[in-house]
C-alpha cells in the first residue's frame, strides 16, 4: 500500500488546467479571511478526485481551498457550497471537522465557486488496515472510527441548523435514482452490464423503515485525520456527498472495507485481520449498534449491494471526467479502472451474499 500513500498523500505543483489566479485570490483572501496575511504560494493536493483541493501557504499559517472543477459539470455534482454549510454546522457543535473560514460564490475570482478552511495537521492512513500501528493500538483506532460515525448519526439535524439539508424520507429511492441518472447520463464513460442489472434490482428490494440523520457519504479511513500520536480523530474530511439520509446506508458504506479487495481504495478483504488485531465485521457492527441503540442490521446484502453500486457510480463519474478532460487528479485513471470490478462485486452481493456478518 506504499504506492497508494505515495500517489495520494502530500502536494504537488498545480496541475495543468486547474491553475488559480493567485493575485485575484490573494486580494479576496485579504478581504474575507480574518487575519490573512500574504504573500501567497499555492500547491495542489494529490488527492481530491472530485473537487480539486489546494494548499495555500503563507508565512503565518497554511489554509486549504476546495473548488468546483473547471469545465462542463453534471447537474447536481460538485456542490462545494453544501460542504461549507455542513462543516460550519458541525464545527459549531464540536464535531471534528476543519474550521471553515469563507465561501466564495463569485466566479470572477478563480472562475469557479470555492471555500477556504483551516489546514489540519495530523495522521492520515491511506490503507484501511492502518499500517504503522501496533496490534495493541489498532483496535483503539478502529473503535474511534466506529464512535465517530456513530456520534455523527446521533446528532439531531434540526438542532444544528440542518433540518433542510436534504429531502425527508425515501433516502434509498432517491439515492438509487440519483446515481442511476448520473450513470445513465454520463455517456462519455460508457455502460456496464452489472450496473444496468443493479439499476433494475435495487429499487424493488429496499428494506422497510425510515430513519434520518446527517450522513457523510464517504466515511473511510483516508478521509479522516487522526491526532499525530493518539487514537483520536481531529477532522473528518470530504463532505461533498453529505446529506440527510438513512444512517445504515452511511455506516454500511464505511463497513464495505471488510468486503472490498485491497486494489479498491478502502478495502482489506482477503487480509488476515485477526493477525492485524482488526475487529471482525460482526464485532464492528455490534459496536456501532451498541452506540446507536440498535439490535442489529438486517438486510445487509441489500446495503452492501447498494453501497458498492453507489461507489461504482462515483468512479464511473471520474471515468467520465477523464473522457471530458476535467478529471481532478492525475491518479483518476487508476480509480476509474475499478468501475467494472466493483460493479461485478456489487452484483455478487445480490447473487451470493446471505447478508450474514463475517
Amino acid at each position: 500500500m506504499l504506492e497508494k500513500e505515495a500517489a495520494f498523500s502530500g502536494t504537488e505543483p498545480v496541475r495543468a488546467g486547474q491553475e488559480i489566479d493567485a493575485p485575484k485570490l490573494e486580494y479576496w483572501l485579504g478581504a474575507h479571511v480574518e487575519g490573512y496575511a500574504g504573500p501567497l504560494a499555492i500547491d495542489q493536493f494529490k488527492g481530491g478526485q472530485s473537487n480539486p483541493t489546494y494548499k495555500l501557504r503563507t508565512p503565518g499559517r497554511d489554509y486549504v481551498l476546495r473548488r468546483k472543477p473547471p469545465g462542463a459539470l453534471l447537474r447536481g455534482a460538485h456542490a462545494i457550497e453544501r460542504e461549507y454549510r455542513v462543516i460550519s454546522a458541525l464545527a459549531a457543535v464540536g464535531f471534528p471537522v476543519a474550521r471553515p473560514f469563507a465561501l466564495c460564490l463569485d466566479e470572477t475570482v478563480i472562475d469557479t465557486w470555492f471555500y477556504v478552511m483551516e489546514m489540519v495537521s495530523g495522521r492520515i492512513f491511506w490503507d484501511s488496515t492502518l499500517p504503522g500501528l501496533t496490534r495493541n493500538e489498532r483496535p483503539l483506532y478502529f473503535d474511534v472510527m466506529n464512535a465517530t460515525i456513530a456520534n455523527l448519526h446521533l446528532l439531531d439535524p434540526a438542532s444544528i441548523g440542518l433540518a433542510d439539508y436534504g429531502k425527508g424520507g425515501n433516502y434509498f429511492e432517491r439515492q438509487i435514482a440519483r446515481w442511476s441518472r448520473q450513470y445513465l447520463e454520463d455517456e462519455a464513460a460508457g455502460r456496464d452490464l452489472n450496473m444496468d442489472r443493479l439499476i433494475d434490482w435495487l429499487p424493488s428490494h429496499i428494506p422497510p423503515g425510515e430513519q434520518q440523520s446527517v450522513v457523510h457519504g464517504d466515511f473511510r479511513a483516508d478521509n479522516l485525520i487522526f491526532h499525530p500520536t493518539e487514537p483520536r480523530i481531529i477532522a473528518v474530511l470530504d463532505w461533498e456527498l453529505s446529506t440527510l439520509g438513512h444512517p445504515l446506508g452511511d455506516f454500511t458504506y464505511h463497513l464495505m472495507m471488510y468486503r472490498l479487495p485491497p486494489r479498491i481504495i478502502g478495502g482489506f478483504n482477503g487480509g488476515d485481520i485477526k493477525a492485524l488485531s482488526i475487529p471482525s465485521e460482526a464485532e464492528y457492527v455490534s459496536a456501532y449498534c451498541r452506540r446507536t441503540g440498535r439490535e442489529g442490521i438486517a438486510d445487509l446484502n441489500f446495503y452492501m449491494a447498494f453501497n458498492m453500486f453507489r461507489f461504482a457510480a462515483i468512479l464511473h463519474g471520474i471515468k467520465g471526467r477523464i473522457a471530458r478532460g476535467t478529471a481532478a487528479s492525475s491518479h483518476a485513471k487508476s480509480m476509474a479502472e475499478n468501475v467494472e470490478p466493483l460493479a461485478e462485486l456489487a452484483w455478487a452481493q445480490v447473487k451470493h451474499d446471505s447478508g450474514e456478518l463475517r
